[in-house]
């Protein structure tokens, strides 16, 4: 069974007004437009065309969710746990209101997540930096007192002690003073090698002005991925989206603790309890030409992005999703009806649906279980 589905985009603060109209080649709502879920999720289920929903179809079963996501702003600096952690904290508050905004787990699912670009530049943060690199980059800093404060502690213990206590400093409420020096000094910054990071935290910066975060964001890796690249994105690894526009797809959680930029709720020791504070660069995932299979090592979810000149026979293990990005594509199943698909839409097939036909010229991405 084929399903075209579609739905409408969620309208986050730090969302695009004109990225999703441009991919779809529709008039843009004049609004932020920063996601569009293509899932089960009760928190947004997908629309089946002239059907009611897709949990309807699916009984909520899906293990994973696939998103457009369109960033004119930097989203909150967050984490996601493991499952083990997200079963304890769920069971933990499970006396708090599911809409209490203090509540840090809203299910008790693990959430790794893989982004791919599809904006000519997309831009992220991701991971910690080796506390040697960042203290190379503060030395072009102004010897402010904040600033000075900033190196002596990265500079106490080992590279994963250091950087959790800085983290858990910043975000502690006492470091105000500290985070205004330090952003002061961040404007005449210029340290060979980060130009490109330092010109990112100011912009973080100029949208957050005085947040905690940005000097957060100033301890981690600045990442650009081009069309068709991608960084994986494990529990326990900081990270923020920047802007640009991408297919994200991730485990079916919703569970989110967020280490800044952001005015919702931040439990510093909850995030403490679960970041993983060991520096390291995220590995970015090459467009391998017209058939990528992107490294995904967990079992929720498998991606593959295909750039279709003719006709494609795909095999697939269901439920499985085919997300058309660009161009004029048809999907046909077992019954060998074809479905034309709209950019920005797409098709949901069935378990029973082991091989998918592609048609047309265009870029598609091939969602499913993973084999992990």
């Amino acid at each position: 069974m084929l399903l075209t589905i579609t739905n409408e985009p969620r309208d986050y603060a730090w969302g695009s007004t004109t990225l999703l109209a441009a991919l779809e080649g529709r008039s843009p709502s004049g609004g932020p437009e920063a996601e569009v879920w293509f899932g089960d999720h009760p928190g947004d289920p997908a629309e089946v065309q002239g059907a009611g929903t897709l949990d309807a179809v699916t009984g909520g079963s899906l293990p994973y969710l696939l998103k457009l996501l369109a960033a004119a702003d930097p989203l909150s600096i967050q984490v996601h746990p493991t499952r083990a952690q997200a079963r304890e904290g769920f069971a933990r508050e499970a006396g708090l209101d599911p809409s209490d905004p203090a509540r840090n787990y809203r299910d008790d699912n693990h959430k790794p997540e893989l982004i791919v670009a599809l904006s000519d530049r997309f831009e992220a943060l991701g991971g910690l930096r080796p506390v040697a690199d960042t203290l190379r980059m503060l030395a072009s800093f102004a010897d402010a007192a904040g600033v000075v404060a900033l190196r002596d502690r990265l500079g106490a213990g080992t590279d994963a002690e250091a950087l959790r206590a800085t983290i858990g400093w910043l975000l502690s409420g006492d470091a105000q003073a500290a985070v205004e020096d330090i952003i002061d000094a961040l404007g005449s910054a210029d340290a060979e090698g980060f130009a490109e990071a330092l010109r990112a935290v100011r912009g973080i910066a100029t949208r957050y002005p005085g947040d905690p975060g940005v000097v957060v964001a100033l301890l981690m890796n600045h990442i650009v991925l081009r069309p068709g690249e991608a960084i994986f994105l494990r529990a326990g690894l900081l990270h923020a989206y920047i802007s640009g526009l991408g297919v994200e797809i991730m485990a079916a959680s919703d569970n989110v603790l967020r280490g800044g930029l952001t005015p919702k709720h931040i439990d510093v020791d909850e995030l403490l309890s679960i970041v993983d504070t060991e520096p390291g660069v995220v590995p970015v995932q090459p467009a391998g030409g017209d058939d990528t299979e992107y490294d995904i090592p967990v079992a929720d979810f498998a991606l593959r992005r295909i750039e279709l000149s003719g006709e494609r026979t795909v095999e697939v293990t269901g439920p499985a999703m085919a997300l058309v990005t660009a161009g004029e594509v048809a999907v046909a199943g077992s019954d060998g009806a074809t479905v034309p698909v709209r950019v920005g839409a797409a098709v949901f097939a069935s378990a029973d649906e082991t091989v998918l036909v592609l048609r047309g010229a265009g870029e598609v991405f091939i969602a499913e279980p993973g084999r992990s």
